[in-house]
């Protein structure tokens, strides 16, 4: 009779569980200290959540703001975090990761995964104390796909066709704000990027995906390149069953390998870095503000299901932040296998966002996060903000992109697919015939509609301050005055895309400390059990103070995690500020 007991194979002294973009970061950290490494992965693509983001890090006082002619200081950083954080981040926490930031992202570009900072990217939040206007943001360099080759290229997930032009095409964060923000180069731009594709016709005929990898891609593409050029094993499909447990210590994990359980044992520790639990609905009805639906995340299907969570919780480990996600509006785009995230669209002026009632609720520019959280809290109010209605008028159609819809002078309404007529998007002549439709009031609307109005003619929004912030005004339009964020809503015909309060991952997971090491309810940690990105609880508590913050976060504490696995723990620098 075949026994149930796991199948033993050969040690490692760190065994990853994930490929995201933490758990890479530490694998290769790891070998280039000597390690063994196994990573095993769930899916059957590398990459998890990290390779359909944007790619983007925060960092604080980081390598490349000096070129740019910034300043920072760790803390000011910390200042800022603490505060966004309230109280949900340990103090230590919170300075381990202003301080480890900087020498991570030094270590990226020594292997091979080189970032430069955005200049005019702001914070999320520029009332607050410590925060700037710019620099802590960093956005990957583009990164040529043929370092990786075809073969290998073929196992990293692709990104969301909303990230490329045209579903075909690389675009990084910089020409993403040139084009959308209608700079005069913008159009040059479009013209290099379509031209430098086309014209790669050696590549085109061995792939149908970009020689020049951008955002996420950018970022998990280099990893992976790193990853195998220091020759770490890596398993695809191979989920994560339990965690073992001798004597208190983990000490290996069992996996589910080619139809078998499999038992593999790590002499040093494991890393858990395998994302967090939004693709669960039972766990999200249990966790989670309600409504709520595993369909509305943005994160790739089948994964992000909390196995490993429920593993390290299982082990003794606290779970913290578990209400908690790192929300985004989405919409429903059919023949896509997941919800598409909206994050600066709605910026743009000449839109608005309403409720059931035809009332608006938020400002649109805001973070993305904050944007999740008024859509809960206008519904618990009113019972009409899940879903939203994000509404516009033929000018705003004609000039900018909106979700899969180009601008019709690019794509008119009769190149649509009919499919998308009343799925995708609704249409009326009139507010009140597109009020009608969408089944919200039409006197609200039309009132909303003329209290824009009168916003863009001034300047100044008197129920949100939309585009009273340098980080609202980010990704408007510059060309309008005085307000690029405001437009009226005025010209027919008149459109509406409808919005889930969705997310790009939960920020609620197993708590950690400085090092990365998960903590029991004592408050001691596990021996040999290490945890990061949305794994773990964020340290950047319920909040979003820039973007990057997730991406940063997991690779920084990966990045500690394995100093502190090697016996080389890396000591905090800026101790007062603990005690300011």
């Amino acid at each position: 009779m075949p026994s149930d007991k796991p199948v033993a194979e050969l040690a490692h002294d760190l065994i990853v569980v994930g490929s995201g973009a933490g758990a890479l970061l530490g694998a290769i950290r790891a070998a280039d200290a000597g390690l063994s490494v196994l990573v095993v992965e769930k899916a059957s693509l590398v990459g998890g959540t990290s390779a359909l983001s944007g790619g983007g890090i925060w960092i604080p006082d980081n390598h490349d703001m000096p070129r740019a002619g910034l300043r920072d200081s760790i803390d000011a950083a910390f200042r800022y975090v603490k505060t966004c954080a309230k109280g949900l981040a340990t103090d230590d926490r919170v300075l381990a990761y202003v301080e480890t930031a900087r020498e991570m992202a030094r270590y990226l570009a020594q292997i091979g995964v080189p970032y430069r900072c955005m200049p005019s990217y702001s914070d999320y939040y520029p009332a607050l104390d410590g925060s700037l206007p710019g620099g802590r943001t960093m956005d990957p360099c583009d990164f040529n796909a043929a370092k990786l080759g075809v073969k290998a290229l073929g196992t990293l997930r692709p990104t969301n066709p909303g990230q490329l032009i045209f579903g075909r095409m690389g675009i990084n964060a910089f020409e993403a704000r040139s084009m959308l923000a209608r700079e005069r180069k913008s159009k040059f731009v479009l013209m290099w990027i379509m031209a430098r594709y086309f014209l790669d016709y050696p590549w085109r005929r061995k792939t149908a995906r970009d020689r020049r990898l951008t955002g996420g891609q950018a970022l998990m593409g280099g990893l992976l390149t790193a990853l195998r050029q220091r020759n770490i094993t890596l398993w695809l499909d191979t989920p994560l069953q339990s965690l073992v447990q001798e004597a208190g210590r983990v000490t290996g994990v069992v996996v589910q390998r080619e139809g078998k359980s499999v038992q593999l044992a790590a002499r040093r520790g494991v890393l858990l870095g395998a994302g967090g639990f939004e693709r669960n609905q039972a766990l999200r009805e249990q966790y989670l503000p309600q409504p709520t639906n595993a369909d509305w995340t943005a994160t790739p299907v089948g994964g992000n299901t909390g196995d490993a969570i429920l593993a390290g919780a299982e082990a003794g480990g606290v779970l913290h932040l578990m209400a908690h996600s790192w929300g985004v509006p989405t919409l429903f785009v059919p023949k896509e296998d997941k919800h598409r995230a909206m994050f600066v669209e709605r910026s743009l002026p000449g839109c608005m966002v309403v409720n059931a009632q035809g009332a608006r609720f938020l400002n649109e520019s805001g973070p993305y996060p904050e944007f999740q959280q008024a859509m809960f809290a206008n519904h618990q109010q009113t019972g009409g903000a899940v879903p939203a209605w994000i509404v516009f008028d033929a000018d705003f159609r004609a000039k900018y992109p909106i979700g899969p819809l180009m601008p019709s002078t690019a794509m008119p309404d009769n190149r649509l697919r009919k499919s998308w007529l009343n799925v995708v998007y609704w249409k009326g002549e009139t507010l009140q015939e597109l009020a009608q439709q969408i089944g919200v009031d039409p006197a609200g609307l039309a009132a909303s509609a003329e209290r824009m109005g009168d916003f863009a003619r001034t300047g100044k929004d008197l129920d949100f301050d939309r585009g009273g912030n340098s980080f609202d005004r980010y990704y408007g339009d510059a060309s309008v005055k005085p307000n690029p964020n405001l437009a009226p809503i005025a010209k027919g015909p008149f459109y509406a895309l409808k919005l889930f309060p969705g997310d790009i991952g939960t920020k609620g997971g197993l708590l950690t400390d400085r090092d990365a090491r998960v903590l029991q309810q004592d408050g001691q940690a596990i021996e040999g059990l290490y945890c990061v990105g949305n794994n773990s609880a964020s340290v950047m508590g319920p909040a979003y103070p820039g973007a990057g913050s997730t991406l940063g976060p997991a690779m920084a504490f990966a990045y500690r995690a394995i100093a502190h696995m090697t016996g080389q723990p890396m000591a905090l620098q800026r101790t007062d500020l603990l005690h300011a």
